[in-house]
C-alpha cells in the first residue's frame, strides 16, 4: 500500500467522532496502532505524542491512535492522561486488517494474535507515504516528527 492512496473506511472514534482518513484530505494524517489502552508501552508511545502534539500540529499533521479495544476504554485512556488527539476503535479489526498489522506474536511463551506497533504516515493529498513497522517506543515519536517537519 506504500506509495499509494488509502482505502477509505469509518470507524467510530473518541469524542464521538466517526473517523474516515477521506476527511483529513489537506492535512498530513498520522495513524498509530499500538497493542491495548494502558499498558506500559502503549502508554509511553501515546504520552510521548502527546508531549509532542503542538510539533505535529505546526508540521500540519493530525493525530490518531487505533487499536482493538472498545470506546469505552479509549475514553477512559484519554481521560487519564489528557490525550489532546483521538483514539479509534477497531474491535473488528477493519483498519488493522488494511494495514496488515495483526501478527502472531509471543506472550509469556504464548503465541498469540496482536496488534504489531506500527505507525503510518499519509500526506495532504491522502497517498500513503511512510510506514513504521516493528516499532520500538524509545525514539520513534521523534522519528516521525522529524518526518513530518520534513515534507
Amino acid at each position: 500500500m506504500l506509495n499509494q492512496p488509502v482505502p477509505d473506511f469509518e470507524l467510530p472514534a473518541t469524542s464521538s467522532l466517526s473517523f474516515k482518513p477521506s476527511d483529513y484530505i489537506g492535512k498530513n494524517l498520522i495513524i498509530y496502532f499500538y497493542p491495548k489502552d494502558a499498558t506500559p508501552g502503549c502508554t509511553t508511545e501515546s504520552t510521548q505524542f502527546r508531549d509532542h502534539y503542538h510539533a505535529f500540529e505546526t508540521a500540519d499533521a493530525v493525530i490518531f491512535g487505533v487499536s482493538r479495544d472498545s470506546l469505552k476504554s479509549h475514553e477512559n485512556f484519554k481521560a487519564k492522561f489528557s490525550f489532546p488527539f483521538d483514539l479509534i476503535s477497531d474491535v473488528d479489526e477493519i483498519a488493522c486488517n488494511l494495514f496488515d498489522v495483526i501478527k502472531m506474536k509471543n506472550m509469556y511463551g504464548k503465541q498469540v494474535r496482536g496488534i504489531e506497533r506500527s505507525t503510518f504516515f499519509i500526506n495532504k493529498e491522502g497517498i500513503l507515504v511512510k510506514e513504521w513497522r516493528k516499532v520500538k517506543v524509545d525514539v520513534h515519536v521523534e522519528a516521525v516528527l522529524a518526518f513530518a517537519q520534513s515534507i
